[in-house]
């Protein structure tokens, strides 16, 4: 309503607008009878918009009442269809369930039916089974019972010889023990001379300085010190500034007497006997430090030290478990003590020393070695630049043969080829080097 109401609102206006804009030019007086005029339209029109409105809710409220019947009588139609059709297919799921059921129970008596059977069969089939592998365990019982009986009959029978052998060859080697003892008696009365220990740890010495030095090395039974007749075991050469050698005294000590009394002491765990074997032997040892010293040690014909070699690696670590005792005979006697293993790191290291001044001492006649190598391949460059120019010159002279060849061919691209027999007079024995000889000679000319 109030749309329409609008609607001839704005065409009044527009009305107005218009017949205002056309009689613009005309009197003010004629204005007032339009717009009264106009109103009376308005009033009019208003009159026969409400009339209209009216006559439309009737039609409106008719067609609504009208669509309501039609849509409460479709839904009636529509909802007795449905509920016919859900009775058709309930009534069609019913037998079909039935149906259903029937075969499942038609099927349910077969699967029975063939589970008896099969229950029937499989327990034949099993009683026949454990009755087979009844009688085959009784035969492979008896089998293995027999193979048992003869087997372990066999197998006790070689382990008896077995040990028979053993406890033999146990009997032998009791034997070689005892005579081992015996050996081992006889070396203990060898090695309770001193001067036979001596003799063997001089031995021991000696090997390992020829396993590492050379003889030009070191020096063996050398007078070392001024104005004494005391000679030393061994003595490591070196060069010295003041004096052309330098020795480094090398003595051997094999004090067994004393280190055996302290591995009894410590096998019957008695600690006074211990402390007083270890007191000897530490005082052993400071008293053949003292004398290396004074017999050897003489600076600046030897070094400011020497080495005492222990024999053993035995006795060794007995040093070195005694606290101090290490440092004690090199800070007050300038004695340091060695091992075999020990003597031989030293060793190795002394000799890396030695070649080293080595190479020192030949370095000028490296450096002139490398001299005339560099004057001899400066040479050797100069002789490849000669060749390189021949080289050249040979691969120019093949291009221009190349070349002349190319000519010659083109020169004779129309001749007919003669036969092979017939071209051999004409070339000569030579062939083509003559061809190649008259047409040089040809282009020099």
């Amino acid at each position: 309503m109030m749309l329409v109401v609008m609607i001839v609102v704005l065409i009044n206006t527009a009305l107005l607008a218009v017949l205002f804009l056309r009689d613009k030019e005309r009197a003010w007086g004629s204005l007032g009878n339009q717009i009264s005029g106009i109103e009376k339209n308005q009033e009019r029109l208003e009159r026969l918009l409400r009339e209209e409105i009216s006559k439309g809710r009737a039609e409106a409220g008719a067609n609504f009442q009208k669509a309501r019947e039609e849509q409460s009588e479709h839904l009636n139609a529509f909802s007795n269809a449905v509920l016919s059709r859900m009775t058709e297919v309930s009534t069609l799921h019913k037998n079909q369930l039935d149906s259903f059921i029937q075969q499942l129970s038609a099927l349910t008596q077969m699967n029975e039916q063939k589970l008896e059977k099969l229950r029937e069969v499989v327990e034949e089939r099993l009683k026949h089974l454990q009755e087979d592998n009844s009688q085959k365990l009784e035969k492979m019982r008896e089998t293995v019972d027999e193979k048992l009986h003869s087997t372990l009959e066999r197998r006790l029978g070689e382990s008896f010889q077995i040990v028979s052998e053993r406890l033999e060859k146990v009997h032998q080697g009791l034997g070689d023990m005892q005579n081992l003892a015996t050996g081992v008696g006889d070396l203990k009365k060898v090695l309770s001379n001193v001067k036979t220990r001596g003799i063997l740890g001089e031995v021991i010495l000696e090997n390992l300085l020829e396993q590492i030095l050379i003889p030009e090395q070191y020096e063996k039974n050398v007078v070392i010190k001024k104005d004494s007749r005391e000679a030393v075991e061994f003595a490591i050469k070196f060069s010295g500034r003041d004096h052309p050698v330098v020795y480094l005294p090398i003595d051997s000590k094999f004090p067994t007497e004393d280190f055996e009394k302290l591995q009894q002491a410590q096998e019957h765990v008695d600690l006074v006997m211990i402390e007083e074997a270890a007191k000897a032997l530490v005082n052993r040892l400071k008293g053949e430090a003292k004398k290396i010293r004074d017999k050897y040690i003489d600076p600046p014909r030897t070094t400011d030290f020497a080495i005492m070699f222990l024999s053993t690696e035995g006795l060794f670590a007995e040093v070195l478990r005694r606290p101090g005792l290490f440092e004690s005979m090199q800070r007050d006697y300038k004695i340091t003590v060695a091992g075999p293993t020990t003597l031989a790191a030293i060793l190795n290291s002394l000799q890396m020393g030695f070649r080293t001044l080595a190479v020192e001492k030949r370095a000028s006649e490296v450096w002139n070695l490398l001299g005339t190598v560099k004057t001899e391949f400066g040479k050797f460059g100069d002789l490849l630049e000669k060749t390189q120019e021949k080289l050249q010159q040979a691969s120019n002279n093949i291009e221009d043969a190349a070349r002349k060849s190319r000519t010659i061919e083109k020169k004779l691209k129309d001749v007919q080829v003669l036969p092979s027999m017939a071209e051999k007079p004409l070339l000569g024995e030579n062939g083509a080097e003559d061809l190649y000889e008259l047409t040089h000679d040809d282009t020099a000319v």
